[in-house]
């Protein structure tokens, strides 16, 4: 099988921590300060984009929001497609009980990620309200879900892989647009019609 292409970087670290720097206005701005807030980044990237939000919302407010994690794997509505789910295990540090929480996920695609994060959330507490922050909303909803903070919108088609590259996990810190090489149409012989 072929092996996806990089087809453009559309953000690169600097970028990155503009839109983080602008999310982190916002989140304060909607909440009327971070006071009230706690972040709760989506295992595996969102999990890493969270404590740099914490970081951006510190810098402009003095205050450092709680941060947790959040695994959905086993409330993923696909689950019984995979043969195993990889478990990396939940670890939120305060009630979620009469919180404002804020979602943080890395791309925001069909919506069934965030639908699992609600239901694994809601399992914890009954938080005040949940927003949501991405990173990247690429579009292709398949469930009525919207993020309140957005770092930047990318149309794409189901043939692209956007993909949010971040350390610990990455080398380095950037948005990137990845294709499926086009199949090559198979050779037709004398017998094939």
């Amino acid at each position: 099988m072929d092996q996806p292409v990089l087809k453009a970087q559309i953000m690169d670290e600097q970028g990155m921590s503009r839109a983080l720097t602008r999310i982190a206005h916002e989140i304060i701005e909607r909440n009327e300060g971070a006071s009230k807030i706690a972040l709760v980044g989506i295992v595996r990237r969102g999990a890493a984009i969270a404590p740099l939000l914490a970081d951006e919302i510190e810098k402009i407010e003095g205050v450092r929001p709680p941060v947790g994690t959040l695994d959905v794997s086993f409330y993923r509505d696909d689950v019984s497609r995979k043969i195993a789910p990889v478990e990396f295990g939940t670890d939120i540090p305060f009630g979620v009980d009469d919180r404002d929480i804020v979602l943080v996920d890395d791309v925001l695609y069909t919506g069934r990620t965030i639908r699992a994060a609600l239901d694994a959330l809601i399992d914890l507490g009954r938080p005040k309200t949940v927003q949501l922050a991405v990173m990247i909303d690429r579009g292709h909803r398949e469930l009525p879900i919207r993020a309140d903070y957005v770092g930047k919108n990318v149309p794409s088609s189901h043939e692209e892989d956007v993909r949010v590259t971040i350390a610990p996990y990455d080398e380095v810190n950037a948005v990137e647009i990845w294709t499926r090489p086009a199949a090559t149409p198979a050779k037709k012989n004398g017998g094939d019609r």
